[in-house]
C-alpha cells in the first residue's frame, strides 16, 4: 500500500496541455482534472491524489513518489504512462494505454481494467496486483520481481519472462509462452493455457491448477506440480527435473532428465536416444509402475 498522503492543495474541474503543466506539483489533490494532448504533466510530482482523472497525453507521471490514482482513465494516447516511479496505488481504474508500467517500485493495483496491455509492467518490483483484467498483454511481467497475485485474468502470450519471487492466486492465464527463464513462481487453485509453459524455469510450483497446451514444463529445473490436472498436453517434462502429481491422463511425456512422475493414465512414454539420463525419471500410473 502506499505511504500516507498528506495533500494541502487541491485542483478540481480544470484541463491542461502541452509539456510540463503541473512539473513536480507535491502535496495536491487532483479531482476530475483533464490532461489534454502534451507531455509530462505531473513529471517528479510526489504525494499526489488523483481522483477522477482523464489521461490523454505521454508520459504523464514519470520520477513521481507517494502517489494514489483512483476512478481514472489513461487514454490510448497516454502511453508509456508510469515510469521510475516509487509508492503507487491504483484503484477502480481502465489503461487503455501500451507500456505502462516500468521500473516502478512498491506497486499496488486494485480493480483495474487494461484492455491493451502490451508491454506493461517491465522491471518492477513489491508488486501487489488484487482483481485485474488484461487483455492483449504480450511480454507483461517481464524481468519483474517480488509479486503476489489474486484474481487476475491475463489474456497475451510470453508473461512473467525471467521474473522472480511470484505468487499467483486463484487466476486464468491464456498465455503462450508463459513463466519462461523464470524463478521462484508458486501458483494456486488457477489454469494456465498456452503451448510451451514454463521452458527453463527454476523452482515453478503448481498447486491445485490445470494445465493446457502442447509441449510444457521443458527444461524445467525443480518443478513441483501437486494435485494438478493436465488437458491436452503433449511431449511433456523433456530435459525436466522434476517431481509431479497429475490426477487426469497426459497424452504423451518425452526424456524426462529426473525426479518423479505420477499420472491417472499416461497415453505414450517417450524415452529415445536423446534421453539424457535414463531411468532417472520415476513414472507411475493409477494402474501399475510403467518406468
Amino acid at each position: 500500500m502506499t505511504s500516507k498522503i498528506t495533500t494541502k492543495n487541491r485542483i478540481e474541474d480544470r484541463f491542461y496541455e502541452g509539456e510540463r503543466p503541473l512539473y513536480a506539483l507535491g502535496e495536491t489533490e487532483l479531482d476530475h482534472v483533464r490532461f489534454y494532448p502534451g507531455e509530462s504533466p505531473l513529471k517528479h510530482s510526489h504525494d499526489i491524489v488523483i481522483r477522477g482523472c482523464d489521461f490523454m497525453g505521454k508520459y504523464p507521471l514519470w520520477h513521481s513518489e507517494r502517489v494514489l490514482i483512483e476512478d481514472s482513465l489513461f487514454t490510448v494516447y497516454a502511453r508509456a504512462a508510469i515510469w521510475y516511479t516509487q509508492d503507487l496505488t491504483m484503484r477502480n481504474c481502465t489503461i487503455e494505454a501500451p507500456k505502462m508500467f516500468r521500473r516502478v517500485s512498491h506497486l499496488t493495483i486494485e480493480n483495474t481494467c487494461f484492455p491493451n496491455a502490451g508491454e506493461t509492467l517491465w522491471t518492477c518490483d513489491h508488486i501487489t496486483l488484487d482483481n485485474l483484467t488484461l487483455k492483449g498483454a504480450d511480454y507483461v511481467f517481464m524481468n519483474c520481481e517480488e509479486i503476489k497475485i489474486d484474481a487476475m485474468t491475463l489474456q497475451g502470450n510470453y508473461s512473467f519472462q525471467d521474473a522472480k519471487n511470484v505468487t499467483i492466486r486463484n487466476s486464468h492465464l491464456a498465455s503462450k509462452d508463459a513463466f519462461w527463464g523464470a524463478e521462484n513462481v508458486t501458483v494456486y487453485d488457477s489454469v494456465i493455457e498456452g503451448e510451451y509453459l514454463g521452458w527453463h524455469s527454476k523452482n515453478l510450483r503448481l498447486v491445485n491448477c490445470t494445465i493446457r497446451g502442447e509441449q510444457p514444463l521443458c527444461y524445467a529445473q525443480d518443478l513441483v506440480m501437486e494435485n494438478c490436472r493436465m488437458e491436452d498436453t503433449d511431449l511433456c517434462f523433456e530435459y525436466a527435473t522434476l517431481k509431479a502429481d497429475i490426477k487426469t491422463d497426459i497424452i504423451s511425456i518425452k526424456n524426462p532428465k529426473g525426479g518423479s512422475i505420477k499420472a491417472r493414465s499416461i497415453g505414450e512414454i517417450i524415452i529415445d536416444e536423446n534421453c539424457i539420463t535414463p531411468g532417472a525419471c520415476t513414472i507411475e500410473t493409477e494402474l501399475q509402475d510403467v518406468a
